[in-house]
């Protein structure tokens, strides 16, 4: 977990999840329109290919979902002491969330998702 959001920040995930992959493996990344996500100076690798959603566009991204199910389920109505605890609960949240991979995919399946592609 990294405690900024930048274009630095950005390449150094794009980095990592380009090294996470098989060899001959093209990700697909859905994208809003954070001013890191189409920065001039992104890297972005050559096995990931990045797609723009239009802006304002909240029911087309599929991480909202995602979103409100942890603010929801884990980490509404709570007083965290501090920084670290705050990441704590974020953390345990996301782990709790994939622990259940069918969950996950049920929030972020959208019918126009493989369609991108085409």
């Amino acid at each position: 977990m990294m405690p900024t959001v930048s274009t630095t920040a950005m390449s150094l995930f794009l980095d990592g999840f380009s090294r996470s992959l098989e060899p001959d493996v093209q990700a697909v990344l859905v994208l809003d329109q954070a001013g890191w996500h189409g920065a001039r100076a992104l890297v972005v690798p050559d096995n990931i290919t990045l797609v723009p959603l239009p802006p304002y566009s909240p029911e087309l991204n599929p991480v909202e979902r995602v979103w409100l199910y942890l603010r929801e389920r884990f980490l509404s109505h709570q007083i965290l002491d501090d920084y670290d605890a705050v990441v704590q609960a974020c953390c345990d949240a996301w782990n709790a969330l994939t622990a259940t991979p069918e969950r996950l995919r049920s929030l972020t399946s959208y019918p126009w998702l493989p369609c991108v592609n085409a």
